[in-house]
């Protein structure tokens, strides 16, 4: 999953990204809290989780932000604060589920696996797929089909096609699909991207009479029936 991670201390961010990204997840960092309002709002994250006590813009306010233009992405709100009315007062502002420093990293993945299970419970079936023209990505059952026959796909090719997926008709460039595919914020200068692309070519078009992935020359990619 694609996860947010609003944190300021850095000791604590770098545990709780390390845990998360152990537990097989893709992160991005926020050091603030005006910087990860911004990401909440403009990216598409699986879940979020939120430090309580930020600079510029405190978890709270955040939350109640996010909420009230209905965005519904689970939030995991992470807080010194472990008192009963600290607790309650967090989660009436939003969040899905409240946890208390120092925590455990399993019980922080744990905790993520439930709220974004929870949320997915309550999706109706047309989120859960991802779905263009024939080809159609199960993410409940994390499977993929193309004209209803099973594919086969290693992890990171199924991210990639769920990242395309998710901006269909969208040009996807190199640099968005390293950070939101590989959660690299540079380039390394390989052909990692092309390498991929290439296998996820061959087995979601390669028998097929019209191709849905596309190279944009000098751009990047777009999925798209033409």
């Amino acid at each position: 999953m694609r996860i947010l991670l609003v944190e300021d201390q850095l000791q604590q961010a770098q545990y709780t990204q390390k845990a998360l990204q152990e537990g097989g997840h893709t992160v991005d960092h926020a050091a603030e809290g005006r910087t990860g309002l911004f990401m909440a709002t403009t990216e598409n994250y699986d879940a979020i989780v939120l430090d309580r006590m930020l600079p510029l813009v405190d978890g709270l306010t955040i939350l109640r932000t996010l909420r009230a233009s209905d965005n519904k992405t689970p939030i995991l709100l992470l807080s010194a604060l472990g008192e009963p009315d600290d607790r309650v007062e967090g989660l009436r502002a939003g969040a899905d589920d409240y946890l208390s420093k120092p925590f455990h990293s399993a019980e922080l993945l744990a905790r993520i696996e439930v709220i974004t299970r929870r949320s997915q419970m309550a999706s109706t079936t047309d989120t859960s797929k991802l779905q263009l023209a024939d080809l159609e990505l199960d993410r409940l059952a994390r499977t993929v089909r193309r004209a209803g026959k099973l594919i086969d796909l290693q992890p990171r090719e199924y991210q990639l096609l769920e990242f395309l997926l998710r901006h269909a008709g969208q040009v996807v460039t190199r640099t968005m699909l390293l950070e939101g595919v590989w959660n690299y914020h540079f380039d390394p200068n390989t052909n990692v991207i092309d390498v991929h692309m290439s296998k996820l070519r061959a087995k979601i078009d390669g028998d097929q009479p019209r191709p849905l992935l596309h190279t944009v020359r000098g751009a990047g990619y777009r999925m798209g029936e033409k």
